[in-house]
């Protein structure tokens, strides 16, 4: 099973998911993301979302997991680049993927990270 790559960009992770998610592969990556916060200490998770053209609702449910584990390591998780018809399936199966903060390119989203570390001061 090939691994989704996770970039280490000073305390922020930067995941670009380039190929259609199978299940096993989403499990693969909360795992390794899990890990790469706590070893890592990372404050902020970009998971650019927007080579995808299809999100089923197990996927769904990853990246809004993904977000709470994050949450709770103390990081911040934003998605970016999700295709209009990614949004419309999402809502069509009705998840609304509470408590992940998402935008509308990486560009936007490292500026929304950035700003969610000036309002959180970062322990050092």
């Amino acid at each position: 099973m090939n691994r989704i790559p996770i970039l280490q960009m000073g305390q922020i992770l930067l995941v670009t998911i380039q190929v259609d998610m199978q299940d096993q592969m989403a499990l693969a990556l909360q795992d390794d993301l899990a890990n790469k916060i706590s070893t890592s200490e990372a404050k902020g998770v970009l998971i650019d979302i927007s080579a995808l053209e299809i999100v089923d609702s197990f996927v769904g449910r990853m990246l809004a997991s993904i977000s709470g584990i994050s949450r709770i390591l103390d990081a911040t998780t934003v998605v970016v680049g999700m295709q209009p018809a990614v949004a419309i399936t999402l809502v069509e199966l009705g998840l609304s993927l509470e408590g992940v903060r998402t935008a509308l390119n990486v560009e936007r989203g490292m500026e929304l990270l950035q700003q969610h570390r000036k309002e959180k001061p970062l322990a050092r």
